[in-house]
């Protein structure tokens, strides 16, 4: 090694100043021809699409990118880019071609090598000839790159000639005519049928119906006639699926009863049955109907009420044996003791353990009672045989429910009850005892005691002696049942309707409201609100007549009203002795 060559210091490579030009890079998952940019960019969407994804601080939403394999189709998925940011630079690369010299005669060269063109360039030499000479030149940096690296989705075009592909054309092109037009064909369950024009492949042989792979392919395409749906899979990456046959399915001959035809469809027989109690309508119609008797050529209408369910249905009596016997006759017991019960009221007389358990069980409580859709006794449960719309005394037992819009509706997340749960001093000196003891009284209205945030009492678990004496008379009574207002008159249930709703969201502001309060109230409610008769039927199961809560407006007005007037009271009596002593 020669010593002036380890004293000479390394060379470096040249340093090149980077352009400020900013481009930005599609990374297209296909082979695009100068003579096909253009199409290539109507698939990304156009110039417009391109320019709103890479503008500089676009926000996310306008940063998507989607690549439509087929622009012209409607039914076509696209695929999704990323825009990921990169850090590259983009050269422009030039290679010039000279040829060398030809050589003398007396390099011993054959002339049939040199006539030999062995780059294919065409000009005769051989590639001892040319030499090829590459210069590389930054013109600019991309900030940029569009990727499609996720997995395509699955692809579904109908019959270009059926109505639905009609349909989705005229709604792209917001044709009027071309939606109105638009029938549903009859429905002939022909899901399938032969299009010799089918794609010739089978990914799986049993799911056709073959059992030999090597048998001929199937020919059928779907006619299901639905539209398919903007996404068929969230997968972007490829997993391992492990696909199989549910092992429940069997197939079952089903026969149309129209048209005698026999077809094999897999039905699930250990498929989940749903249990829950038989809910009755009040308005519904019994078996007779309504009919019409002339009383003076009068004509009066009876209508005849729904009979009540007498037993539970047969897929929940299936299943008794396999539920505790001990729960099931302490409910029956209860339900003989009280008719008609809420679902609080009812948990209240068991056990937290025992509660959870006929929570769960989803088959406790349709076997011993039925519920009302809607009307006076909406949400609660009866017993079976025992219809309340027969019963005066069932007055007891109706519904009212105030809406609270501070009631948070949302429940609270695990983090928030742990946190609220040990910095609150409360909650840490109570002892269990106590909290199961006031927790089972949830149901019971006094006027004092505030037990929950929701307002949904039975008449007959308000023991508040104002409302007491309001629900215990008896000149108020209907002679039949009235589906809004149960066996009250209107003006007796919007009456006790006022105290309860005073009384209870003045304990929600802290104070407990004193009867004096509620008889101006009502007196006011008497001189200004007329009680107005429910002339409109409503219809079943759109309305809910047992919550009967005023307009917000209205009841925040007379809150209002009821905390000035005690605080202009409160005054008063504090200005009484200064007044005397002056």
């Amino acid at each position: 090694m020669d010593p002036t060559d380890a004293a000479s210091p390394p060379k470096c490579a040249p340093a090149h100043e980077l352009p400020t030009v900013h481009f930005y890079s599609v990374e297209y998952p296909g082979y695009v021809r100068p003579q096909s940019v253009g199409r290539a960019i109507r698939c990304l969407g156009g110039q417009p699409s391109l320019d709103r994804a890479f503008r500089r601080s676009a926000p996310k939403e306008d940063s998507l990118l989607e690549l439509n394999l087929r622009p012209d189709d409607p039914f076509s998925h696209p695929l999704p880019g990323d825009l990921v940011p990169t850090n590259n630079i983009l050269l422009r690369v030039v290679k010039r071609k000279f040829k060398r010299p030809p050589p003398s005669p007396g390099d011993g060269v054959d002339d049939n090598d040199n006539n030999h063109d062995s780059d294919g360039d065409g000009d005769g030499g051989g590639s001892h000839n040319v030499i090829g000479e590459y210069t590389a030149v930054a013109v600019g940096v991309i900030p940029k790159t569009a990727r499609f690296r996720s997995m395509a989705d699955f692809q579904y075009r109908p019959a270009q000639d059926d109505l639905l592909s009609d349909l989705r054309r005229a709604m792209t092109a917001l044709d009027v005519e071309g939606i109105r037009g638009y029938r549903f064909p009859q429905e002939t369950e022909d899901y399938s049928v032969d299009d010799p024009s089918a794609m010739d492949v089978d990914s799986d042989p049993p799911l056709v119906g073959r059992s030999d792979p090597e048998a001929q392919h199937s020919t059928q395409r779907s006619n299901l006639r639905l539209f398919p749906p903007p996404i068929f899979s969230r997968q972007g990456i490829s997993q391992n699926y492990n696909f199989k046959a549910n092992p429940m399915s069997t197939p079952t001959t089903v026969v149309n009863e129209n048209t005698g035809e026999e077809k094999t469809r897999l039905i699930n027989k250990a498929r989940w049955k749903g249990y829950g109690p038989t809910s009755v309508s009040f308005a519904e119609k019994g078996v007779g109907g309504s009919f019409f008797s002339f009383v003076d050529s009068s004509r009066i209408m009876f209508t005849v009420l729904q009979k009540v369910p007498t037993k539970a249905p047969s897929n929940v009596q299936e299943v008794r044996n396999q539920y505790d016997q001990v729960l099931v006759q302490r409910l029956e017991e209860l339900f003989h003791t009280r008719p008609v019960w809420t679902r609080a009221a009812l948990l209240n007389q068991f056990t937290p353990a025992q509660a959870r358990e006929i929570h769960n069980s989803k088959v406790l409580l349709p076997l011993t009672c039925y519920v009302f859709g809607d009307g006076p006794w909406r949400d609660t449960m009866v017993r079976f045989g025992f219809d309340p719309r027969q019963d005066p005394q069932a007055r007891f037992y109706q519904k009212l429910y105030f809406r609270n819009l501070n009631h948070p509706i949302g429940r609270a997340s695990v983090v928030s009850r742990r946190q609220d749960s040990r910095t609150s001093v409360a909650s840490m000196n109570r002892s269990l005892a106590e909290q199961t003891r006031d927790d089972r009284r949830s149901h019971i209205f006094d006027g004092v005691t505030l037990s929950s945030e929701t307002a949904a009492f039975q008449l007959c678990d308000i023991t508040d002696p104002m409302l007491k004496r309001m629900i215990d008379e008896e000149d108020d009574i209907r002679e039949s049942c009235n589906e809004r207002d149960g066996w009250f008159t209107s003006r007796a249930l919007e009456r006790i309707k006022a105290v309860l709703r005073h009384k209870f969201f003045a304990l929600l502001e802290g104070y407990v409201a004193t009867d004096e309060e509620c008889l101006k109230l009502l007196e006011q409610q008497d001189g200004t609100k007329a009680i107005r008769p429910f002339a409109r039927r409503p219809r079943p199961g759109k309305h809910n007549m047992a919550k009967g809560a005023m307009p917000v407006e209205d009841a925040a007005v007379l809150r209002l009203r009821a905390t000035l007037e005690r605080n202009a009271a409160l005054s008063r009596s504090a200005l009484e002795p200064t007044t005397e002593g002056g």
